[in-house]
């Protein structure tokens, strides 16, 4: 299984506009997750700060961690200089960067191929 990450806008001028970009990672995942593969999207940090404070380096350090660990990084549309400094530490580990649903589909695509080939095989 693939390990997305999800990188895009958090801050914003207004709570509303916070919420709004919490929701659209979350809806991202959710496509993600649909695909096959296995999204982690740190916008729900924002819920779990709700509940317990914590830096903003704090929450940084995490994400970056979490970057290590995956296989891909979503970059969604929008300006986000910490989404920018995600995709530049994915890009300096080698981990790809996916820009559209297309190009995570055919990843997926390829995934569910060789799960299935390895299956047939037996190899499973």
């Amino acid at each position: 299984m693939k390990y997305i990450y999800v990188a895009g806008p958090y801050s914003a001028a207004t709570p509303e506009e916070i919420e709004r970009n919490v929701w659209r990672a979350i809806d991202a995942g959710d496509e993600i997750l649909k695909m096959g593969l296995w999204p982690m999207v740190p916008h729900e940090h924002h819920y779990w700060h709700a509940r317990h404070k914590h830096d903003y380096k704090d929450w940084t350090e995490l994400d970056l961690a979490w970057i290590r660990r995956c296989d891909g990084v979503y970059r969604m549309h929008g300006a986000s200089p910490g989404a920018d400094r995600e995709v530049e530490l994915a890009r300096f580990l080698g981990i790809p960067i996916f820009t559209t649903m297309a190009s995570l589909r055919a990843l997926a695509d390829g995934v569910r191929k060789i799960r299935e080939a390895t299956k047939a095989w037996g190899l499973e």
